[in-house]
């Protein structure tokens, strides 16, 4: 009985449906915190836009994070593997979920960032939604280009550092 309550919770979920959002996108910020999510995204996200989204603080850089949701219940079960009784794990679990919030498209195609948030990120009226696999990643257009524009940093470099050394999943 519980193997059959279990396949039932999981029917319906697409496992082959990865997301993968692709582009990076300019656009404005309304003084409210609203930007109006570029067409071309919205269309990528159009299977996923009922499930809502989770915007926080980005780990690497004065950004932040807009998770699908989906995407999220993924990170929030490996964060819930750790143990609440290690001070590290619990230290980290809260300084990663600060400022999270929970927020929807809206019917207009506007989303709106929460204040903390645009000030955390140091957003001004120009940004840059980049994405970043599974995640998008919300940006001051001038921090966007500081950021990218490291010239201590070779791509080249980096790829083999990064992808270069792992045969295992078949990617050359």
């Amino acid at each position: 009985m519980k193997f059959s309550i279990y396949l039932n919770l999981n029917i319906g979920k697409s496992y082959s449906q990865v997301i993968s959002l692709i582009g990076t996108y300019e656009c404005k910020v309304d003084a409210k915190g609203r930007m109006l999510v570029p067409a071309d995204l919205k269309k990528q996200l159009s299977p996923i836009l009922q499930e809502g989204f989770v915007i926080k603080q980005g780990l690497f850089g004065a950004c932040l994070e807009l998770h699908p949701m989906s995407e999220w219940n993924l990170v929030m079960q490996k964060l819930n593997k750790l143990s609440r009784f290690s001070r590290e794990k619990v230290e980290f679990i809260r300084r990663f979920n600060k400022g999270v919030r929970v927020v929807e498209i809206d019917s207009a195609g506007r989303l709106l960032i929460p204040k903390d948030l645009v000030v955390f990120a140091g957003i001004n009226k120009e940004i840059v939604l980049s994405s970043a696999i599974n995640v998008i990643e919300i940006w001051d257009k001038e921090s966007y280009e500081k950021a990218t524009d490291d010239t201590t940093i070779d791509i080249g470099d980096l790829a083999e550092k990064v992808m270069g050394n792992d045969d295992e999943d078949g990617i050359s």
